[in-house]
Parts: C-alpha cells; structure tokens; sequence
C-alpha cells in the first residue's frame, strides 16, 4: 500500500471487502485480475489517482479479504461493487477493471447501469471463445497450484492474507470461476448505457478479433469523419502480453483518463 493510500473494510451482509482509497475528485472503483492484490495493480492506483478519488478493491477471498461460503462468480463479484457504492454512499462511479476484475466491471454496468457514468475495461470477453483456444482447456488444480507456487500472486497473498494458508482455496476457486461456460448474450453487452472503453493487448490472452466485435457491439468502429466520434473506444496496447498490461500503466492511464474527462460527461 502506497502512503497516500488509507486502507479500511466494509462490512457488506456476510463479506468484509477491504478497499483503498487515495486521491480527491470524482469517485472511481479499481477493481484487479484473479488472484491479484491491490498492490499488483502497480502504478495504476496512483496514476489514476492524479485526477480522481480511486477505490482500489480486493475482491472475495484476494488479499486482505476474508473469503465466505460462495463460489466466485462475477454477478456475485458485481453485487459487492453495488453494495460498496452503497456504503460508501455513492450514486455512481466511474469503473476501471482489469481481467476478472473487467468481466466483473461490466456485469455492473449491465446488471446495476445507473451506477456507472463510466466504464473502462482492460482485457476482457464476453463469451468462452474469446480466448485464444490453448486457454480454455481445463486447468489441471495441481499443476496449476506447482506453476503458482512462490509467483508473484502467491507471495502478495501471503503477504497480506488474514489467512495465508487458504492460497490453494483460492485457486481453486480461481480454477472453477474459469471452468464455467461463459456466455453472456450479445444484446445485454450491447444494450450496456455507460460510455466504454475496451483496452487489449496486442498480444494478449484475449483474441484481438473478439476484442474489435465487443467494440462493434458498444456502438464502435464506425466511419466517424461521416458520423462522428461514438461514445465507445478501443485501445490497442503494442509490444504487450496480457500480464503485461499490468507494467504498462504509464501508457494505459493516460488513455483512460482522458476518456474519463471530468464529472459531468
């Protein structure tokens, strides 16, 4: 945690969800990838702390926060941003997600749309296929426990975790939450009313082609010197792999920011 940053929990029914908050202006949740902590977020909190008031979440059984009797699932995941909103006596914010932490951002928008002014999403689909297919075989729990053994993600965990024994709980799951069909139907992406804004990595875990029909199905890549400029947006990072994304913060924030613009859009 960064020594801008005030770290507190907020107690949402059985979830004590741990957030960080740094920065003043307009309210802003970042929400992290699987098995992340808010410090593997990097420079994004503080960057983006620069013009807004970031709450950087942990989500149900990452880092600090404890987990409970329910298995991840990202319209459980968004539930608990709505009721952070809630407790933290905010109408809307404006969301910023990355991986899991994307796909939970959009269920948000699509399940709660009045509490998202705006939507930025790094590296996220909406259906399976929107991987590259070498990422949807199922994963092996004790392979993928030995190639996650003394990772960046197990280390940030035991580092923090009120109980550093439950990493392979987590994993698992991790594991299960990735073995679920997604399949979200095209129309409720398209019917999402937040401005968004979907940023990949030219090479990333994502296809590039489901990245640029998820930016068709938000109203985008239009002929906009005929029809002008859409409220969607697509950002292609280069030279990048989707963990990577993660050390490109001083690229991406910038980007992100200005599609945010003030308050009142």
């Amino acid at each position: 945690m960064s020594a801008a940053a005030v770290a507190a929990f907020a107690r949402l029914g059985e979830l004590e969800l741990y957030y960080e908050t740094q920065g003043t202006g307009p309210p802003l949740v970042l929400i992290h990838g699987s098995l992340m902590t808010a410090g593997l977020m990097n420079d994004y909190p503080a960057l983006l702390a620069a013009g807004r008031r970031v709450i950087t979440v942990e989500l149900q059984g990452h880092g600090h926060t404890r987990d409970i009797g329910r298995p991840l699932r990202y319209e459980l995941l968004a539930g608990d941003i709505a009721a952070l909103l809630d407790h933290l006596g905010l109408v809307r914010a404006d969301l910023v997600g990355y991986s899991l932490g994307a796909g939970v951002a959009m269920q948000v928008a699509m399940r709660h749309p009045g509490r998202v002014r705006r939507l930025a999403v790094i590296s996220v689909t909406y259906r399976s296929d929107g991987l590259h297919p070498e990422m949807t075989a199922a994963a092996d729990p004790a392979a993928a426990l030995e190639q996650l053994a003394d990772s960046i993600y197990h280390q940030a965990y035991r580092d923090v975790a009120p109980d550093p024994g439950r990493w392979r709980e987590l994993v698992r799951k991790v594991l299960d939450l990735d073995a679920q069909p997604q399949d979200w139907p095209a129309e409720r992406v398209a019917a999402i009313a937040a401005p968004a804004m979907l940023v990949v990595a030219d090479n990333d875990i994502v296809r590039l082609e489901h990245a640029v029909e998820m930016f068709h199905l938000l109203g985008g890549g239009v002929a906009g010197d005929i029809h002008g400029l859409p409220s969607a947006r697509l950002a292609v990072v280069p030279g990048t792999t989707h963990a990577g994304l993660c050390d490109r913060a001083a690229w991406v924030v910038p980007m992100i920011a200005e599609f945010l613009g003030d308050a009142t859009g």
